[in-house]
């Protein structure tokens, strides 16, 4: 995690935008969280995962955790909720494209950015992330839904595409976490594989409305090529989850337990072809292996096993 936040007010350009307000310096002020939340008549619901970040220092933090060299000309947003990031990622991109489920949000959506609508400069979709069809962008900043943050970052990931995602604090400590930590798993080794991870801050409960049970925490995922090779990446997937599921016992075991996840037809055959690459291999344990390792593992199952 970094040690420090950037300064928000040098990197964010002004906007001028309809729907702001003037500060006193001249200069346009971002919409104000709470007043959105009034204009659209709606308040946050836990049992829907509907937690609205109201923070106006880490709404303006957000968007420079965007990698330098990122491409902002068209920046994706999943979960556009009352527009108050929609509102911090204008001031950064040309076009923003929101994708809102909530059917009343995205109605309140279209009114309160009519303007930026009408300038080709915000599309909001109407839908579920899961399902409909993403456009094609140049980088994606959203606070996700918890609950669907798994699948919604796995959809994203093959995008290769700068991310900047918000999630539970323990699931974001996973997929940056490093090999032989208590934290590395199987998350760990999938967003490894699409790009570099990194926690860039911690957000308290009580930046949000209602305050989740736990924290949170901002993630920016840079993509990047893998260093090995992976010639079929659902079965590398696979074959990791299948001796993750196997995390305490060593790898000789964990193939030879796990070939109903992984679909390997001889799993003798593996542990015996890895025995002859490398023997220390068998008797290591998932969570010490670094991506690369478990690649190659995968490579002489799938020539030998399947």
């Amino acid at each position: 995690m970094t040690d420090s936040t950037p300064d928000a007010a040098s990197d964010l350009r002004d906007a001028g935008s309809a729907g702001e307000r003037r500060g006193t310096d001249g200069g346009v002020d971002a919409r104000d969280p709470d007043e959105l939340r009034r204009r659209a008549g709606v308040r946050g619901d836990p049992d829907r995962d509907q937690h609205f970040l109201v923070d106006d220092r880490v709404l303006d933090r957000i968007p420079t955790y965007l990698p330098a060299d990122a491409d902002a000309s068209h920046i994706l947003e999943i979960g556009g909720g009352t527009g108050a990031l929609t509102d911090r990622l204008l001031r950064v991109a040309d076009r923003v494209t929101v994708v809102e489920r909530d059917a009343s949000l995205a109605a309140f959506l279209r009114q309160e950015f009519a303007g930026e609508i009408e300038a080709d400069r915000v599309r909001i979709v109407e839908g579920d992330a899961l399902e409909v069809d993403l456009p094609e962008f140049t980088a994606c900043v959203s606070n996700l839904p918890y609950g669907i943050s798994s699948a919604i970052a796995f959809r994203l990931l093959p995008k290769r595409r700068p991310l900047v995602l918000m999630f539970q604090r323990e699931f974001g400590e996973r997929m940056a976490a490093d090999a032989g930590t208590d934290a590395y798993g199987r998350l760990s080794v999938s967003a490894q594989h699409y790009a570099d991870v990194e926690v860039v801050e911690i957000v308290p409960p009580e930046a949000f409305d209602p305050a989740p049970a736990v924290e949170s925490a901002i993630v920016r995922l840079t993509p990047r090529a893998p260093t090995y090779e992976v010639d079929d990446e659902a079965f590398f997937f696979d074959f990791v989850k299948a001796l993750f599921t196997q995390r305490r016992k060593t790898i000789r075991n964990g193939i030879r337990n796990t070939a109903h996840i992984s679909g390997l037809a001889e799993p003798e055959a593996v542990v015996d072809a890895v025995a002859a690459v490398d023997e220390d291999l068998l008797g290591a344990r998932a969570g010490s292996l670094a991506p690369a390792q478990f690649a190659e593992l995968a490579s002489i199952a799938d020539e030998h096993g399947r």
